[in-house]
């Protein structure tokens, strides 16, 4: 026996719509013939290609055998043969086209930020919260073997008493003059929703949440290192919107321990680390340092005995004595994978374990983390109650 749900998938002309969602996630489970469900029945997916650029739509509908595409938001969240809303869109249309969906009694997938300011995100969390929808919002790094290692290792107690984590994402986003940006212009326009810290809180809220704990306070400073960049069409603009952000917070493990976290977040600067994110948790009994895909630990009884002596080179290899920590099976595509649990989730009746409340949290944490920057004091994080 197999069931089909029709998914709207708006805003997948953009590179994540398109490649992670559309390409990396939907097409393959769509081709694998389905998602095996627990019952021993099939679920298959059907997208419906949802955006604002009719040529563009068409051409990627075109090049993976689609047939349905529109740029009729409102007309496709309320058609009845529509079973889920994906969100892939900029964060500005986000909050109305969620609200319709959740008015219309549709399913929601959706990425992040979910709305602008915490009010929005906060009304989004009530209204979720008053229907038997399944809601599930994109926590895609909790789903990168490196990650799923590095929790693996928390579950276990390798790390004894937990005290800190550190972690450095970025890379150099070319300013668009001689070499093109990797990034669209708009990313830098503060006007238009871009920066450092409202695209990157709310990751780390969920990271920060899914490996340590609830963040209780955060003391931040945002910096807009490049100021002036160009555009798509090669014209010069200022950047207005902050492109690094550095950050420490207090996390408060499930034992009620203050473990402190600090994360540097840039694009203004070169990659010196296996990975473009990695973090690194101490503890008393080990440590351990995670990328999205790698994952090496020290044990507390293979720590070498350093010392500081700036007059003599150190003769210890410190790099070797850390050992991998080994895959519990095959890699799997994060995107893909949250993909496939949510929609076993719709199929289930059962609500997502990352939803709309979450989202909120981490709107609220950029938020506080601008305050933060704006003020120059740290702010404690309060709790939001839906």
């Amino acid at each position: 026996m197999s069931r089909t749900l029709t998914i709207a998938m708006n805003g997948i002309t953009g590179r994540m719509g398109y490649r992670q969602h559309l390409v990396r996630s939907i097409l393959p489970i769509r081709a694998d013939g389905g998602l095996l469900l627990e019952d021993g029945s099939r679920l298959q997916v059907e997208p419906i290609l949802v955006g604002r650029n009719a040529n563009k739509l068409k051409e990627i509908a075109a090049r993976h055998g689609l047939s349905r595409w529109t740029t009729d938001q409102d007309a496709i969240i309320s058609d009845s043969d529509v079973d889920i809303y994906f969100d892939a869109q900029t964060t500005s249309r986000r909050y109305a086209a969620l609200t319709a969906a959740i008015e219309a009694g549709k399913h929601i997938y959706t990425e992040k930020p979910t709305a602008e300011t915490l009010e929005q995100a906060v009304d989004l969390a009530h209204r979720a919260a008053d229907t038997s929808l399944t809601i599930g919002v994109v926590h895609d790094k909790l789903y990168l073997p490196g990650l799923i290692k590095l929790r693996r290792l928390v579950d276990e107690g390798f790390f004894g008493r937990i005290l800190s984590l550190r972690g450095e994402f970025g890379y150099w986003v070319f300013e668009g003059d001689v070499r093109p940006s990797q990034r669209p212009s708009w990313n830098y326009r503060k006007q238009d929703g871009g920066g450092m810290m409202v695209d990157m809180f709310c990751h780390w809220n969920y990271v920060l949440e899914g490996i340590l704990g609830s963040v209780k306070s955060v003391y931040s400073q945002a910096a807009t290192h490049i100021p002036t960049r160009w555009d798509e069409n090669s014209q010069a603009y200022p950047a207005t919107a902050d492109d690094a952000a550095y950050a420490i917070f207090e996390v408060e493990a499930p034992t009620g321990e203050t473990v402190i976290a600090q994360l540097n977040s840039s694009w203004a600067v070169r990659v010196h680390r296996r990975e473009l994110v990695e973090f690194q948790v101490d503890g008393t009994h080990g440590s351990a340092v995670a990328g999205l895909f790698h994952c090496e630990s020290q044990q507390r009884a293979n720590t070498p005995r350093a010392s500081w002596d700036p007059d003599v080179p150190t003769d210890i290899d410190f790099l070797s004595q850390w050992a991998e920590v080994p895959d519990d099976g095959a890699p799997a595509n994060g995107f893909r994978a949250q993909w496939e649990e949510f929609l076993r989730d719709v199929a289930a009746g059962r609500p997502h374990r990352y939803g709309l409340a979450s989202a909120a949290r981490g709107v609220q944490l950029a938020a506080l983390g601008q305050e933060s920057t704006d003020t120059g004091r740290k702010l404690s994080v309060p709790q939001l109650v839906f």
